[in-house]
């Protein structure tokens, strides 16, 4: 009986370290939801520039999907208070979903990127929907993996509109 605590006690011992590291690591990505398939996309999309120029700010449309790792990932940090306070104040932000990239591919055309590569392709536009960062917007497929700070200097660096 004695052997069996024991053998029991050894298990529960091996387990919580990991555990704790799922923790850790979930606490490292944090995960959010947002997009949806039946949204209006282009009628968002609409709306975000037309509060952007009222209200002098940039936009961001997050080309993503549900199902991607990443685009979870980086709407995560997006929630996060640090992050909802930087965007609040200088960006109108839209997640667009994109399905397995076959969906609302129109709105990234509008844009001039002729296709979406990889998940999630992050537009920053000017409030007159001006494509600010061409070379970067399809470089987000690591996005779960980036450092918080990284992330977090990115879309700080882009000044409000004047």
């Amino acid at each position: 009986m004695r052997f069996l605590f024991l053998l029991l006690l050894a298990m529960a011992a091996m387990t919580a370290p990991e555990s704790a590291r799922a923790e850790q690591t979930a606490a490292a990505h944090p995960e959010a939801r947002p997009f949806e398939e039946s949204a209006d996309a282009t009628a968002q999309v609409d709306a975000a520039l037309a509060r952007a120029q009222l209200n002098e700010k940039r936009v961001i449309l997050v080309m993503g999907a549900n199902w991607c790792h990443d685009s979870r990932g980086l709407a995560g940090w997006f929630a996060q208070p640090r992050f909802a306070a930087m965007l609040e104040a200088k960006y109108e932000l839209v997640y667009v979903d994109v399905g397995h990239r076959d969906r609302n591919i129109d709105i990234a055309r509008r844009f001039d990127l002729k296709s979406i590569k990889g998940t999630p392709t992050v537009l920053v536009l000017s409030s007159s929907g001006d494509l600010l960062n061409r070379q970067s917007a399809p470089k987000w497929r690591d996005a779960a993996s980036r450092e918080e700070d990284d992330i977090f200097a990115y879309f700080d660096q882009f000044a409000a509109e004047l």
